[in-house]
Order: C-alpha cells, then structure tokens, then sequence
C-alpha cells in the first residue's frame, strides 16, 4: 500500500508540473543581492510562428526587503528587423496595508506582470529573434536621482504564452 501512495504521489507531482500547455518560453535570471539601476537583465526569444497571438509577461520574485509598493521598469524590445520599442511600465507590488503581493507560501514572492497582450494579444509579426532588455527605473519620491541598488529583488523572467492552449 506504501509503495502505491508513493507512486500516486510522483505521478501527480509530475502532472501537475508539465500542464503548462500555454508556455511558449519562460526563463529566469538571478539578481544577485541588489539590483543595480544600470543592469540590464536581457532575454532572447525565437517565437515559433509569426501568426499566432500571445501574452508577454515580466515575472519577477521579490522577498520582504523589497520594500516599495510599487515597481517601475523599462523594458525594451528589439525585432528581428531592427525596430525597437521602450516601454516605461509601473506595477502595484504591495496591498495598502504594505502586505507584499503575488503568490507564494515563504518570503519569496512570485509576481506575473503584463507586458504586452492584455489589450490585445501580441504577434511577432517578424520571424527571428526578439531581444527584449529589462531595468529597474525606481525613483524614491522627491528624489531627482533613481534607487542606485534595489533591494528585496531575486529572479527576473520573462514569458510568453499561447492566448489559446493548442
């Protein structure tokens, strides 16, 4: 009876792990201690097609020594062609109580930002590869000069998903 509950227990962990159907490409790089506001965290993606609609999200996981309740970044992509597109994006990281926001049962908290595809879903309408360039841009309020290192940020990502699963 032990083994079965064992194996039960493998193949449910493992189901629930590959049901992801929708991920195109998901990656993360570490920030290592603080996030410097000259980092630049990049990504290169081939997507699969140039029809298809996707969702492109900033996934970020942040601990409680982040301590802003918001989080501003520019992220800049760059097409296969040459075009590039800078986008100053703000993100709400923290409840009006200062509850850190996102998913996760430890201090390590794990947020799924929208990039591009919320209004309405995203081509890459040029076949190659996509550079896409991430930076903090955080400012403390009043100050002219941005935060020199960001803290409480450990793994940025980037992802792109299916609008509809295959």
């Amino acid at each position: 009876m032990l083994k079965n509950s064992g194996f039960i227990v493998l193949v449910f962990g493992i189901l629930c792990c590959s049901c992801d159907s929708n991920r195109v490409f998901d990656e993360y790089k570490s920030v290592p201690n603080q996030w410097h506001k000259d980092s630049i965290i990049s990504f290169k993606v081939t997507p699969p097609d140039s029809t298809n609609a996707y969702n492109l999200f900033v996934n970020l996981r942040n601990t409680n020594a982040y301590k802003y309740s918001n989080l501003f970044l520019i992220v800049e992509m760059s097409y296969p062609n040459g075009k590039t597109v800078k986008d100053t994006l703000e993100y709400k990281m923290a409840a009006p109580n200062g509850e850190l926001l996102g998913t996760g049962f430890t201090d390590i908290k794990e947020n799924k930002l929208w990039y591009k595809g919320y209004n309405a879903p995203f081509i890459f309408n040029e076949s190659g590869e996509y550079k896409i360039n991430i930076q903090h841009a955080m400012r403390e309020n009043g100050q002219v000069y941005g935060v020199e290192n960001l803290e409480g940020i450990t793994d940025v990502g980037f992802r792109v998903e299916y609008t509809n699963p295959n």
